[in-house]
């Protein structure tokens, strides 16, 4: 469950009015007062308040504190909202549901509900799409998808009730997403009853539209991408009645500069493109993507040279500057979107602690009343707790560690807070002592196997291997296989194999074997190696050595050329080693896998989008592609003679259609791109009706406009971000910062920019708790 804005202090301060929805205080500065509950304890459930201390001591259960601290710590760990119940029998249930397992099973049971599309009916059990080629497919009996899915269904009521539950009544009702996913498996199970009723026979699932939003609900990510998409829609719309007005006011001038004329040689622009409105203002729309250009303006240029300036203009104030202004407007928007998620991730965080300390501090002070009443919280009660935390071995070892460096055998709240820094860190990998020789040529051996000089050595090498490739292939290229000289590149791949086994041999006897497998680019130059010498060795085997005459037959699965086409590919990847050594193809490699971890929530939105037009398009177009082989009409005569070129039966786009749910992603893949995407728009207008139209530019609109606008402006974010960041690392504060036990991860690198939230506002989220009550 997401949480919700921080709250504005002017507003709903707990700390500006002490009084506020007229809670009870201790007597003294950092006191604590119980909920009464059956369960016992400190912070739990309920409305009527302990008048004092001694009555909350007699109701301590030293268990509730700890697991209650547990699961605050666990919400944190996993950036989650703390705001579900709190007592015994909700802890231990929460923490089962949100179980590894459980989450396991609960991702499978979304798969398998999106997975469902592939197989019912459309099926896409069918080796091609191609309407011309494509047999029958395998449809599943009624009954048999329709009872997996009930089963996904039943997955998701208990998910939806045990949430429900966690979070209680009045969080659930307040809830938009709860609320949504209650409607959604609600019209989903009706949807999925008149299935059964019809047979499996009706026409349209309404259920199959929504199965994207189960997608959508499981992922906070998602969800905050969404709002920051509905925030920036406004601007963007701004522009798109910019770009409609463009458009607009273009397809009149066009359709005055190119009516209809007696002349047929004149009037070859306004039959082809500037017919009637309609295809005016496709015409326009296609060249706005550049898709038809300069198709469309070839007829006219080619009478006059001055109608040129039409396109032209239309080109550079609506492909060049609206769209790029559109793109400006999305980046502004989106600027700092990952900086805002960590912010929102260090907010969670920091409250889930502070809801922990919290918890803590009011059992030290229930368990030994005779205290001094200062907020902090016992190491041995902690240590206590952070044993049962579901946590990675070597951060709770770390953080155990820094407790214990504790003055006092207590912690306080900023150091409660602090010693969980640890959970942003990645341990650096301990690599295994190297082994010691004696012999003094072995020692020099090591050296050398060992320096950097000689990782430089194999770069130079791999280079020189990819440049010899290169060469020979170019020799080679327009040969045939009986003219090809396959001596010189089975000799220059012998050659260049030898060395990689040299090297890997080398460095494995000057690090030791365990030492040489710690390093990831070790093990990414020995696993290659290894499939080289297996290659090479089978080549030998099927052909024998090289020779000059080297011309042996077809043999075995593969031919010579192919399996040493085989070996050189693999030897292209092992190219790859020197990207870490070239710092901007470092930093561009280091951005690309950056955006691989934090764009998962744009790909899933896209993939949901992707869904809902498929399922959309099947509903709309499915059989609107005819066969070829079953008509007659003199447009699809064989040769292709009469038709028109560059059209969807001459460039024989058939595979691209709405049959079934795979053929429906790739045709939407293929429109998104934009390329020739006008050879869709006249298919489907003249196969199915010119309101077809309308789909495949709502569907550019999304796609294309603006979630590839998105993707842009992230990455350019996160490229700037990294780039500024590189030559910051440049000072002498890099050569320190290697030294350190652990290394940064990415939700640390904004932290520098990230605004800590104070006492008073950790405070204030923590008094709005639905079933937390504090009265310090």
């Amino acid at each position: 469950m997401e949480s919700e804005p921080l709250l504005s202090a002017a507003d709903k301060s707990w700390c500006a009015d002490p009084d506020f929805n007229s809670l009870e205080r201790a007597p003294r500065t950092g006191s604590y007062s119980s909920v009464a509950s059956s369960g016992g304890g400190a912070l739990l459930q309920g409305d009527v308040r302990a008048p004092n201390l001694e009555e909350a001591n007699g109701n301590a259960d030293e268990s509730l504190y700890v697991n209650q601290a547990v699961v605050f710590i666990e919400d944190a760990i996993q950036y989650r909202s703390i705001d579900h119940r709190v007592d015994q029998n909700s802890l231990q249930l929460y923490r089962w549901w949100y179980s590894d397992p459980c989450q396991w099973i609960i991702n499978v049971t979304i798969f398998v509900n999106l997975a469902l599309a592939f197989v019912e009916k459309p099926s896409s059990l069918t080796l091609t799409s191609d309407v011309r080629y494509r047999k029958a497919a395998w449809e599943p009996p009624c009954g048999l998808t329709e009872g997996i899915e009930l089963v996904t269904f039943l997955l998701f009521i208990a998910d939806l009730s045990v949430k429900s539950y966690l979070f209680g009544w009045t969080e659930f009702m307040k809830n938009k997403w709860l609320l949504g996913y209650f409607l959604a498996l609600s019209v989903s199970f009706a949807d999925w009853t008149v299935s059964l009723c019809f047979m499996c026979r009706e026409g349209v699932r309404i259920r199959r539209l929504l199965r994207p939003f189960f997608l959508l609900q499981n992922s906070s990510l998602m969800k905050k991408t969404l709002k920051c998409i509905k925030r920036t829609l406004p601007e963007m719309g701004s522009v798109m009645l910019l770009l409609a007005l463009h458009l607009c006011l273009f397809t009149m001038f066009g359709m005055l500069l190119f009516a209809h004329a007696k002349d047929s040689k004149v009037d070859v622009e306004w039959s082809r493109y500037f017919r009637n409105l309609p295809d005016s203002l496709t015409t326009l729309l296609v060249l706005l993507t550049t898709a038809n250009n300069p198709d469309v303006m070839i007829p006219a240029y080619s009478l006059n040279r001055a109608y040129c300036l039409f396109f032209i203009i239309f080109s550079v104030i609506g492909s060049l500057i609206l769209m790029n202004l559109l793109t400006a407007i999305i980046y502004n928007q989106f600027r700092g979107y990952l900086m805002k998620s960590v912010q929102a991730s260090l907010l969670r965080r920091r409250l889930g602690i502070r809801a922990a300390f919290e918890v803590l501090a009011f059992y030290r002070v229930v368990a030994s009343p005779s205290r001094e009443e200062t907020a902090c919280v016992d190491c041995e009660t902690f240590i206590k707790v952070l044993e049962k935390v579901k946590l990675d071995a070597y951060c709770k070892m770390a953080i155990i560690e820094q407790a214990k460096r504790s003055a006092g055998g207590v912690l306080s709240a900023e150091r409660f807070q602090k010693i969980f820094d640890e959970l942003d860190k990645d341990p650096v990998r301990q690599h295994p002592p190297r082994p010691v020789y004696q012999s003094r040529c072995l020692q020099i051996l090591q050296i050398l196997g060992s320096h950097r000089y000689f990782d430089y050595l194999g770069n130079v090498v791999a280079l020189a291997n990819l440049l010899s490739i290169c060469v020979v292939l170019m020799i080679d290229a327009e040969k045939s296989g009986s003219d090809r000289d396959d001596f010189s590149l089975g000799a220059i791949n012998c050659f260049f194999i030898l060395y990689y086994v040299l090297e890997m041999a080398l460095k494995m006897f000057s690090l030791g074997i365990k030492n040489y497998v710690s390093y990831t680019s070790n093990i990414f130059d020995g696993v290659l190696t290894l499939i080289l010498l297996v290659l090479q060795i089978c080549t030998f085997a099927i052909y024998s050595f090289p020779r000059p005459d080297w011309k042996p037959d077809m043999q075995g699965l593969l031919s010579l050329w192919e399996m040493v086409r085989l070996v050189n590919m693999f030897i292209v990847f092992r190219f790859l080693r020197i990207i870490p050594n070239i710092k901007v193809m470092a930093l561009v490699a280091g951005t690309v896998l950056d955006l691989v971890k934090n764009l998962r929530a744009f790909a899933g939105i896209l993939l949901v989008v992707y869904y809902v037009f498929a399922i959309i398009g099947i509903d709309l177009f499915k059989g609107a592609i005819p066969n070829p082989r079953n008509t007659s009409s003199s447009g699809e005569a064989p040769g292709n003679e009469t038709l028109s070129c560059g059209s969807f039966e001459q460039l024989e786009y058939w595979p691209n259609n709405f049959d079934d749910f795979a053929a429906a992603l790739v045709t939407l893949w293929d429109v998104m791109v934009v390329n020739n995407w006008q050879v869709f728009l006249d298919a489907y207008s003249r196969y199915s009706s010119p309101w077809s139209k309308l789909y495949f530019v709502a569907w550019w609109l999304v796609s294309s406009v603006v979630w590839v606008n998105l993707f842009v402006a992230l990455i350019l974010e996160n490229f700037i971000h990294k780039w500024d960041r590189s030559y910051r690392q440049q000072t002498a504060a890099l050569a320190q910062s290697q030294q350190v036990e652990y290394h940064m991860t990415v939700q640390l690198m904004f932290r520098e920019d990230l605004e800590e939230p104070t006492d008073e506002e950790l405070l204030d989220r923590l008094h709005h708790h639905p079933h937390l009550h504090l009265s310090r």
